[in-house]
């Protein structure tokens, strides 16, 4: 990578992780540490503009909620030497807010907040990252949930996304760092984030789409796409639902942040391709695991779990 990083493209992204053959719960876990939160950085004057933009956002619409969220800082694959074992994805997760994505991220200056490096964590240590999470929802006819956002939503407007938000710390009881470094109460803590992974993009298919839960599958995990601009990195997953695309359609109108988005869409692959030109790049992204894992499936097919399989989930 160039000494200037510069992308005012807001479609571009790139996969920091993909899992085409998806990742079940017990595949996956968290290291969540105070070693993967934000590091300030080393100029002042660029620091203390996190303040400034928020305290004017907040000036602007007094509705505005810092609340917590968990920062992105990485993740080990593990393969292991066993053919017949399965990979397994371990995320490092830090604490972040949304006062400082709003002044980091999202600000006007977030390239002078990264680095140059080819090391993902290093190149955005001084940004907030938190990680959003996306779900690609396959109904009973084989069709995939999509929404248009509101025009009244801060990020992305009027563009197409799938459904989705972010794991919340405050589900599993944190708020900060403290009292959580002794050994049992972090390995409890790990286990409670890891699962709320997988929780929180549920909750955010019922609360978006309005469809029950227990109509959903347990989601599997298909990895982390990032949008280059404002560097946002966003999980993805993948969960069936096994409603009607019509069914669906009644049910929206009654769901409970139905207010983020105008419409929702069922649409087909060959739709989907189309509409993901008016995506922001994080999305995009998930629409790009989504495709690695159809393919993945269709390759799989009648192929014996083990090497195939691992070589897919790199």
């Amino acid at each position: 990578m160039g000494d200037k990083i510069h992308c005012d493209d807001p479609h571009e992204f790139k996969l920091l992780l993909s899992c085409p053959c998806g990742l079940s719960p017990s595949q996956m876990s968290v290291v969540f540490d105070e070693a993967y939160d934000r590091i300030p950085h080393p100029d002042p004057t660029l620091e203390q503009s996190i303040s400034q933009i928020w305290n004017k956002r907040v000036q602007q619409s007094s509705s505005l909620y810092n609340g917590t969220k968990f920062r992105y800082g990485g993740y080990n694959f593990d393969v292991g030497n066993d053919p017949k074992q399965q990979p397994r994805v371990t995320l490092h997760l830090g604490l972040t807010d949304y006062r400082t994505f709003v002044g980091s991220n999202l600000s006007s200056l977030w390239e002078r907040f990264l680095l140059p490096s080819e090391d993902d964590c290093i190149q955005c240590q001084h940004t907030s990252s938190p990680l959003g999470n996306g779900a690609v929802v396959e109904t009973s006819d084989r069709r995939i949930l999509v929404l248009q956002r509101s025009n009244k939503v801060g990020e992305f407007p009027g563009y197409f996304v799938f459904p989705g938000g972010h794991p919340e710390p405050q589900e599993v009881g944190i708020m900060s760092h403290e009292g959580l470094q002794e050994l049992n109460q972090c390995e409890m803590i790990n286990s409670k984030v890891s699962q709320e992974m997988f929780d929180s993009i549920v909750r955010e298919v019922v609360e978006e789409v309005g469809a029950p839960a227990d109509t959903l599958s347990s989601p599997i995990f298909i990895g982390i796409s990032r949008r280059v601009l404002n560097v946002r990195p966003t999980a993805f997953f993948f969960i069936k639902c096994n409603l009607k695309s019509d069914e669906i359609q009644q049910l929206y109108s009654s769901a409970q942040d139905g207010f983020e988005s105008t419409q929702l869409y069922a649409v087909s692959m060959r739709d989907l391709e189309n509409m993901a030109s008016k995506m922001p790049g994080c999305h995009r992204g998930g629409f790009a695991l989504y495709k690695l894992m159809c393919i993945g499936i269709h390759e799989l097919k009648g192929i014996d779990f083990g090497s195939n399989l691992k070589k897919k989930c790199e």
